[in-house]
């Protein structure tokens, strides 16, 4: 997890997840629809993830 994906995720989540498939974006972006606190959670605890 680099500093500029972590900075991208608290800025804006959808796009610090471009990388790791449609469903993370999806699923990154409607939780920020749903508030901004856990869309940051949801494209950190992706980000985190080792493939």
């Amino acid at each position: 997890m680099s500093f500029w994906r972590v900075l991208l995720a608290i800025i804006f989540p959808p796009l610090s997840v471009i990388g790791k498939g449609c469903g993370s974006i999806l699923i990154v972006f409607i939780l920020t629809c749903l508030g901004w606190v856990p869309g940051v959670i949801a494209a950190l605890i992706i980000l985190n993830k080792n493939n």
